[in-house]
């Protein structure tokens, strides 16, 4: 076999990645912070249950979730992070109430010396694990039980009266027993971030957030292992320059076609069908940057829109989770439908009732899109009762959409697959030089709805840091994993049908990228989950694993060059300047790879440099740059290629 060695490597950073993944993600999920069965007071009465605190994380996830605010760092960024913000607050009402008890009426004008001694007090206090494993029960002394009180007054008025400057509307949550139920869920990440795990000095949360008075400060550990990434980072460098440097780099002799081997070709019926496909892509691509404006806006008015009351029909919450899977969808479908168009180019013919699986799929596309929309509007405006995490929003990032309608998406993906695989089966057949390519083909198309099932590993009861867990195999995994490789193969194809590139260049080119990159990338999601609750193994491999992922990007810009060349064509074969606006979107694909996903990336990566800017401004700044700046574009320039070949007489101007 003429790759041998690089399916070899292939498989064995599959094994060993998903191993170490699988390995230590149990681990984390079986030793993440504990939910008591009850809260009870020195004295023995009983504040709340852990049922209490497991509605209340439901009732979070039913008004928006990580859509409205942030936990332990993740989620949106106009509200507070809630575990931060009530751990702030109890400190400083448990400080204020014993500085009365001391004759002065607040914290503040005690004298420094006997600020220093109760804030001491505090931290022994708070840090100081008083959960009984064997029972169940967790003890609470009476100062924290009584700010409890007043904190969930205050949270009710929030969500009752609403704030402004948080983006939340009067009214997002009205009903006083889920209001209590929710206050007491973020009790419980304030507690699980201020208390140190058994035998430990450290919090279940790696101290996040910084927090002062009940001295939450960075680990050993985050220093430590964020040096360590930095070191990686740059032997990383290093052996990619050293090793591009030991190849021997030919110049290409192969001759152009003169004319566009695309041209003349009759598109099949499957082909012209997924021409709807990208017109609904552009559609969800102009409603998704309006839907960005609204919600920055949201940012400096709250709950307006230049003086219009749009929260009342549009509220942030809302807004947001729209924003995100609408993103989500044009990007994914943009990619389905370039891979439902090249099957039949690929294989040289179209299986019988191909166009109608086709027209099928797109229906069922439409009908999830338009169905979890509307279900997420209604569910973060209450209106779903008990159905809100089936039919309305989850209240996790980037997988908002209820679970009846994440189901659907995963059937779909799957009838996806089946006419993907009926219509390269008879190439793979064939066994020509086409057949490793083929292969990796099958093996992307493969993984698309199984890493999208990775988000049906938790339900609605899940304790938090196992929804984070299989969150990220969706997002890290599935949308910046294997679409990815799924698209980088879907390129060599659309080169090598144009006679750009050869097969045995784009093959060895797209294995060897592919292997390098989920060398880093498959355990470098373990750099999403620092401070979930999550033990040191986890810090430790997401530091240096994600160090790891940015190593490839160093080279990008040889892409970048050998696109912008190819769309200026030759005196040859001028007809390669007809594809430039395509071309140029693969030349911003590399440009933010680099910038976006490398640079922004590796900012907020190393877990010292997390640990102080989870949920601020630099993560939005990463998470735009890398999501659209990457794989949007790849599905724009995706979808101009296929219209330019689906569409030979459409100009540059009609194109733009």
């Amino acid at each position: 076999m003429q790759y041998k060695k690089l399916w070899v490597a292939f498989g064995l950073v599959m094994l060993i990645g998903f191993a170490v993944l699988g390995g230590v993600g149990y681990k984390a999920i079986n030793n993440g912070p504990p939910i008591p069965g009850q809260v009870v007071t020195a004295d023995g009465r009983v504040l709340f249950t852990g049922e209490t605190i497991r509605d209340g994380q439901n009732v979070w996830q039913s008004t928006g979730g990580q859509e409205i605010g942030t936990i332990w760092g993740h989620g949106a960024y106009v509200a507070p992070d809630w575990s931060a913000d009530y751990l702030h607050r109890q400190s400083e009402i448990v400080l204020n109430r014993w500085a009365r008890q001391q004759g002065a009426t607040s914290y503040s004008e005690l004298p420094a010396e006997q600020r220093a001694a109760l804030q001491g007090r505090l931290t022994e206090l708070t840090r100081r694990n008083t959960y009984n494993k064997a029972t169940g029960t967790l003890v609470l002394d009476n100062d924290r039980a009584a700010a409890f009180d007043e904190l969930a007054a205050y949270y009710a008025d929030v969500y009752g009266r609403g704030r402004n400057e948080y983006a939340i509307p009067a009214g997002a949550l009205s009903d006083p027993t889920k209001q209590h139920q929710m206050a007491t869920f973020f009790f419980w990440t304030a507690w699980a971030a201020s208390t140190n795990r058994p035998g430990q000095e450290v919090t279940y949360t790696q101290n996040w957030p910084h927090e002062e008075l009940v001295g939450n400060r960075p680990t050993g550990a985050t220093i430590v292992w964020s040096v360590i990434s930095f070191v990686l980072l740059l032997a990383g460098i290093g052996a990619m320059v050293w090793y591009f440097g030991s190849q021997e780099h030919r110049p290409v002799t192969e001759r152009m076609p003169s004319r566009d081997p695309l041209l003349g070709l009759k598109p099949t019926p499957s082909q012209r069908a997924t021409v709807k496909y990208f017109f609904v892509v552009a559609a969800l691509w102009v409603v998704q940057v309006a839907l960005g404006g609204i919600v920055a806006h949201y940012g400096v008015e709250g709950s307006s829109f230049y003086g219009i009351p749009l929260a009342k029909y549009l509220p942030y919450a809302v807004a947001r989770t729209w924003h995100l899977q609408i993103g989500i969808f044009w990007i994914a479908t943009s990619w389905l439908a370039t891979g439902l168009y090249i099957v039949p180019a690929v294989s040289g013919r179209e299986p019988k009732g191909q166009c109608f699986g086709v027209n099928a799929l797109f229906v069922a596309v439409v009908a999830v899109v338009v169905g979890s929309l509307a279900g997420e509007w209604m569910g973060i405006q209450q209106k779903l009762g008990n159905l809100w995490f089936w039919f309305g929003a989850q209240g996790y990032e980037y997988v908002d959409l209820g679970r009846v309608w994440q189901i659907l998406l995963f059937v779909g993906l799957l009838f996806w697959l089946w006419l993907m695989w009926r219509g390269i089966k008879p190439a793979l057949a064939r066994r020509d030089e086409n057949h490793s390519l083929l292969l990796l083909f099958l093996v992307s198309s493969i993984a698309i709805p199984v890493f999208y099932a990775a988000g049906l590993m938790y339900g609605q009861r899940s304790p938090l840091i196992t929804a984070e867990y299989w969150r990220w195999w969706v997002v890290h995994l599935w949308v910046e994993g294997f679409f990815e490789v799924f698209a980088t193969v879907v390129i060599a194809f659309l080169l090598t049908r144009l006679k750009l590139l050869s097969v045995s260049t784009a093959t060895r080119g797209v294995l060897f990228s592919t292997v390098i990159y989920l060398s880093g990338g498959i355990i470098g999601t373990f750099h999403h989950l620092y401070f979930t609750g999550a033990p040191n193994s986890v810090l430790a491999l997401g530091a240096v694993f994600s160090a790891l992922e940015v190593v490839p990007l160093v080279l990008i810009g040889f892409e970048a060059w050998e696109n912008i060349r190819l769309s200026r064509g030759t005196a040859q074969s001028p007809w390669i300047s007809a594809y430039k606006w395509p071309i140029y979107f693969f030349v911003a694909v590399a440009f933010w790879n680099f910038v976006g996903a490398g640079l922004f990336g590796f900012m907020i990566n190393p877990p010292v440099a997390l640990y102080y800017v989870q949920g601020l401004n630099l993560t939005p700044v990463h998470g735009h740059t890398a999501l659209f700046g990457v794989y949007g574009m790849l599905g724009l320039g995706l979808m101009l290629f296929c219209l330019r070949a689906l569409r030979p007489a459409w100009r540059g101007r009609t194109v733009r």
